[in-house]
């Protein structure tokens, strides 16, 4: 069950170091793949969650901080725990109300070696963040002033962007979005995405020896099962 008071949790479960650099080999398309119809979507935030700078990627675990609507003091007591490669990940529930991340704390924690933020609210000071080099996504923009008098938790299960996030779980993210991958299934995504680009390599390469991808990847066998109809004509010409 959730706190029912302001809470702060020093330590997060954590992985396999080895496991999480297999895991950053990859865009989160290939992990999201990975994990299958039902995990790989449940896990996956809206494309609300934008990166603030193109090229961004982080691969890392998270630190969690819920944090009141209009308030970021809980964020203060994450980033003073978080450690080198770890992933800030922040929500007041999705409103923009009262930014949750600005330049100072962003300039302490790349001094920190933090990976990055992923913030389900607003952030501000962005073209400093740009300047910073610091991965940040986030649902909002917003310079509005947030208080600092809680109430709020760290390192407890929230949802952000209506994905549950468990401290330690992994946060992939890049150009795409992000995605959240449960502790127990790491190893299994990370084989899937293994196996998965090893598949599209082999795919490249037929393509690039004439074959076509309708054919390579079965799906002419696919449309024809369905019974789709095709008509060698334009859809003017059947209309009339």
């Amino acid at each position: 069950m959730p706190p029912v008071k302001s809470i702060i949790y020093n330590r997060i479960p954590e992985s396999d170091p080895a496991l999480i650099a297999r895991a950053a080999a990859f865009g989160i398309a290939d992990l999201h793949e990975a994990m299958g119809g039902v995990a790989g979507r449940m896990c996956l935030m809206s494309p609300k969650m934008r990166p603030i700078s193109a090229g961004q990627r982080v691969c890392g675990p998270a630190v969690t901080a819920y944090n009141y609507p209009g308030d970021n003091l809980m964020i203060h007591a994450a980033l003073h725990l978080a450690q080198a490669g770890q992933v800030l990940v922040f929500t007041n529930g999705g409103s923009s109300q009262g930014a949750l991340w600005g330049d100072v704390a962003c300039g302490f924690a790349k001094k920190k070696g933090v990976a990055g933020v992923v913030a389900d609210g607003a952030v501000r000071d962005t073209d400093a963040l740009r300047e910073l080099e610091f991965p940040v996504w986030a649902t909002a923009i917003s310079v509005e002033h947030p208080e600092k008098r809680g109430p709020g938790a760290v390192n407890v299960p929230v949802i952000v962007d209506g994905v549950l996030v468990e401290p330690g779980d992994i946060i992939a993210a890049d150009a795409d979005g992000v995605l959240v991958i449960p502790r127990k299934l790491l190893a299994h995504a990370v084989e899937g995405a293994e196996a998965r680009a090893a598949f599209e390599t082999k795919v490249r390469a037929r393509i690039a020896a004439g074959e076509l991808p309708l054919d390579i990847l079965g799906m002419r066998q696919v449309i024809e099962n369905l019974g789709i109809e095709q008509r060698d004509t334009t859809w003017e010409a059947d209309r009339n």
